[in-house]
This record gives C-alpha cells, structure tokens and sequence, in this order.
C-alpha cells in the first residue's frame, strides 16, 4: 500500500490562519489528507486579502494562493454555543484525525477547542496547538517578530550593516515542518498503540534550533557570531564574486577542493603556503576575496561555471527567481492547479519531495477554496443539517 492509500484515509481539521499552520496543512493536503480549514464567518482570513486581486473577487488574493490547495473552508463561530456544537458534531461526524489550531491560549477553553475538549470527543485525536511562544504565553507573533527575537536578523545582512529579514519566512515554515515530524510521529504511535497525542509547538522554539553553531560558538566559547554578508564564519573562500557579465557564488568546502581550484587557469596565482589550509584563508579571507575576484572578472559566468563544475567544487550563477522555475531539475516539479470557474492557471513551488498522491493527480491539484465554499457540503450532507437551519445560523453569522 503506498502513502496516498495510507494518507487518503486521514481527516484533518484546522482552526487556521496566516502562514504557519496554512502551510503545514497544505503539507497535509499535498500527501493526500482530507483538510477542512475553519475560518471565522466575518473575519476570515487575513491572508485572504493580502496580494493582488488576481480573481476581482473577495478573499481570493493572490497571497492566499500559494497554500491552500486541495483544501475544503467552511465558517464557523467558534465563540457561540451553537458554534461549538457544531464544532463537536464535526470531530464526530467527519471522524477527525488531526485537530489543528494556531490561536492564542487564551482562547482554547473559550472556543471549546482545548485538548481536553476534544479529547472528550475523540479519544485517540491527534491535537496540534501551534504558537509563537508556547502554550504558557498569549504574546503574539508573526514570522519578522521571531526572525528579530530568535537571532536570525542577526545573522543577516552585510558586516558593517544593519540586520535584515530573510527572504523565505523560515520561522513560519520551519515551525511548519517541525510539526509536521511531529505528526508523522504521532501518527507512528496512533497506528502502534491506538492512543492520540497533544502536540505544542514554539515557533520561538523552532526558530532558535536553527541555530546550531551560533550558539555553541557563543555559549561554550565566547566567540561573536554576527552576520557576515555573503562570506562563511568557518570556510574560504566562500563568498559572491563579479564575472564579467553577472555574479556567481563559489563555495570551497575543504582543502582538496582549494587545490582544484588552482588549477584553474588564473587561480594558480593564489598559490600560497600560507592559504594551503583553510584556517590560513579565514586569517586573510577579505584579501583572498579581493584576490579572487580580480581573477573571476576576467571569465563570463558560463566559463567559470563549467570550469568549476569540470573541478567538483560548489559553484553557481545567482538566479533570478525566473531563473530558479526554469532550472532543469525543478521545472517539471512545478505543480499547476486550475480554478474551474475563472479558468485561471496558479503555478505552485516543488514540495520537498513528490508525494505519491500529487504522482497519481498529475502534478495538477485542486484550486484553493472561497471563503465557506464547502458550507452546504459538509454541514448539510455529513452534519444532516437542514437548509433552512443553515440559512438562519447564516442570517446570525455563526457560519
């Protein structure tokens, strides 16, 4: 049996917004999950309205886009007693598997979506709560804030300069994936010993594990970690470099591959005791630098690139982003999904690895879902509700 079989079995709820919990379940979604965003029936959200209005309708910008494929959006106000019935109807009648939230704290007992709710409801569900700060903090956070916080601005940017964002919001879809191992853990034990789990997760947390070396350089040996522009802490040369049309990154990673480089015509002139090893070309690393790009703006970008390559040592041009979707390993990667009513064609990023159900869709997924597109579907074939009963809790803005 392969995964989509195993995965096209799973039911996932999710209380979600913004990007962190949005994507995790779009991880979800692309190995073939069932998911069900739960939105708010007035605000929504945010993210929904962020972007261009690509669609000329509401709630559909092209920010929301990029997540939320192969999903189900129903609304629901959580806050009402209606709402949590209903709520409680849904962990029952869908049979869900993985119940998902990024709210605040605060608000889980309030919303009748604490882990011990619904573990009432379902025994053996799988509870996710993701946070900025953990389950004990209410404080609120979003991706820069916790680039800011947990020291990756720090890193960013040139030696003399000021610190700077990242340009992929890593705490947000690093937290993303974290949870998602997290997940396949516990659905490792739901499958084993028959019991769910309850899963918190820091983003705060999650971030600062990126930060492996830094703070073993920094805590055990009172050394300075900081940013550094595009040059290594630890490895020369390794750095951004002119050619005489554009730009290539060259990343030397050990001392066999500095006495390749030599070897290229020109570079023999860097021969030197003193940078035979890599401790003596981080001594001398701004000089070598200077050095190095004397000799690469005598070559175009193709030249040095063959050359490098010729000589197995990490090389690259610095790609556009148009550049990086027409790369022949990762063009034909690029997923598609198609808006039915519009006809609008969205173009969505590789996964990190293809699953086996985009493998049987074709790399074309189903088209992210309007804003309570699956109202009617859900609340009135799997819930029984009536019609009438869905237009009146529509006219109180429960749903």
């Amino acid at each position: 049996m392969d995964f989509y079989e195993l995965f096209k079995r799973i039911t996932v709820l999710s209380l979600e917004q913004a990007t962190v919990l949005p994507y995790l379940t779009y991880r979800l979604a692309m190995d073939g999950a069932r998911v069900i965003r739960i939105e708010h029936p007035i605000y929504g959200d945010p993210n929904r309205r962020v972007g261009d209005n690509v669609l000329n309708e509401d709630r559909m910008y092209s920010y929301f886009l990029a997540i939320n494929c192969n999903k189900e959006s129903i609304t629901l106000d959580l806050a009402t007693p209606e709402g949590q019935e209903i709520f409680r109807n849904l962990i029952r009648k869908l049979n869900v598997d993985i119940f998902l939230s990024n709210q605040l704290p605060r608000n889980y007992k309030k919303l009748g979506i604490d882990y011990e709710s619904v573990k009432s409801i379902k025994e053996d569900i799988i509870w996710v709560g993701l946070t900025g700060f953990g389950p004990d903090s209410n404080e609120p956070a979003y991706d820069p804030i916790l680039q800011a916080r947990g020291g990756l601005m720090e890193l960013t940017g040139e030696k003399d300069g000021p610190p700077y964002v990242l340009g992929v919001p890593l705490p947000d879809m690093g937290a993303s994936e974290h949870a998602y191992g997290l997940i396949m853990k516990a659905l490792y034990r739901r499958a084993v010993t028959g019991e769910g789990a309850r899963i918190d997760l820091s983003m705060f947390q999650s971030t600062v594990s990126w930060l492996t070396v830094p703070i073993t350089q920094t805590k055990s040996f009172n050394r300075k970690i900081t940013r550094r522009g595009n040059t290594h802490e630890f490895f020369a040369p390794v750095s951004v470099y002119k050619t005489m049309d554009g730009y290539v990154y060259i990343a030397v990673g050990n001392d066999l591959q500095w006495e390749r480089m030599l070897k290229i015509p020109g570079f023999e002139v860097l021969s030197k005791p003193e940078y035979e090893r890599n401790e003596g070309r981080i001594r001398d690393v701004k000089n070598l630098n200077e050095k190095i790009e004397e000799i690469t703006k005598t070559y175009r970008t193709d030249e040095l690139i063959k050359l490098f390559t010729e000589a197995t040592i990490p090389i690259s041009k610095v790609n556009t982003i148009e550049e990086v979707i027409e790369d022949p390993y990762i063009k034909d990667e690029i997923l598609t999904s198609v808006d039915e009513k519009t006809g609008l064609t969205i173009y969505l990023a590789p996964l990190p690895y293809t699953t086996d159900y985009v493998k049987a869709m074709g790399k074309k997924v189903k088209f992210p879902p309007r804003f309570g597109e699956h109202n009617e579907k859900i609340y009135c074939e799997t819930l029984g509700y009536s019609k009438s009963y869905i237009e009146e809790l529509k006219q109180r803005r429960i749903i």
